[in-house]
């Protein structure tokens, strides 16, 4: 029996996250009472009626229960019963705003603030998240985006990092990107922009692409940034981070970080064991 623990953070999209498992066929049981998730684990792997693929939803509503799924997981270890915890979070800036979006409490909030509920789940969820073979940061996901990384870890049994990149464009005259942790300044490679024709086209254009990537400065520039990222990847892993996001700058975000961030794009998202996204933040500002 394939056996999925669903948890993490309130509003990261744990209850997404299991209709989502549901549609790929897994049976799915949404808040269980924790001192009964061992015989309901004991009925369902000895039943030949029920489903092989099972996914239960445990969040903090389960209270000071909580604690106690620590020692059913252990007991599990210790048993031999097969299992792996997803693990659904987001940034605290992200959360609030979805919370201020909907409208509702966060659950350890109570009359105080949200910030404060968010830091408190934090802490009570600190254990599943250390133990948890999947994390997955839905702060920069669509919903479409969030099942295909589940269909890609839960159904095509691919190996899974916990580390989802963005590849962003992006115009330095509009800023840098808040959240950006690395940044690339693709300024110097020929600029499209002061040649008739090729102005009012953008990076996703043959045309353009075919002009930035001209004499190999900028094919070098991409070598050498992969080379530097299949190094800084592996231990981004090893240190924990869940999220990166590679910022390619140019001066409108139109051309030539819209080429490069494509290059860079095409090239990570080969890497089965990361999850990829491509996003050109400025680019319709410059055709407006």
């Amino acid at each position: 029996m394939k056996l999925i623990i669903v948890t993490g953070m309130s509003g990261a999209g744990k209850t997404v996250a299991l209709k989502m498992l549901e549609d790929l066929g897994y049976y799915c049981v949404d808040n269980l009472p924790i001192p009964l998730i061992e015989k309901f684990t004991e009925l369902t792997i000895g039943s030949p009626t029920q489903s092989d693929q099972v996914a239960l939803g445990i969040d903090v509503r389960s209270g000071q229960e909580l604690s106690l799924l620590g020692q059913i997981l252990g007991s599990w270890r210790s048993d031999g019963v097969s299992f792996s915890i997803l693990f659904l979070d987001a940034s605290d800036q992200v959360l609030i705003k979805r919370y201020k979006e909907t409208r509702r409490n966060h659950p350890l909030a109570g009359k105080g603030r949200i910030d404060t509920g968010i830091a408190k789940e934090r802490e009570k969820l600190r254990f599943l998240k250390e133990q948890a073979d999947v994390i997955l940061d839905t702060s920069k996901l669509l919903t479409k985006e969030l099942r295909q990384e589940l269909e890609r870890i839960f159904l095509g049994n691919e190996d899974f990092s916990n580390l989802f990149v963005t590849v962003l464009a992006f115009g330095f005259k509009y800023g840098i990107p808040a959240d950006a942790d690395l940044v690339f300044d693709v300024r110097f490679l020929p600029n499209p922009y002061y040649v008739e024709g090729l102005r009012t086209k953008t990076g996703e254009q043959k045309e353009v692409q075919d002009y930035v990537m001209q004499g190999g400065t900028a094919e070098i520039f991409l070598t050498k940034l992969c080379e530097m990222l299949d190094f800084l990847i592996p231990n981004y892993v090893l240190e924990g981070k869940n999220q990166l996001v590679i910022a390619i700058g140019c001066t409108g975000g139109k051309h030539r970080s819209v080429t490069i961030a494509k290059a860079l794009y095409d090239y990570l998202s080969q890497k089965k064991e990361l999850g990829t996204k491509l996003e050109y933040r400025d680019i319709e500002n410059e055709r407006i």
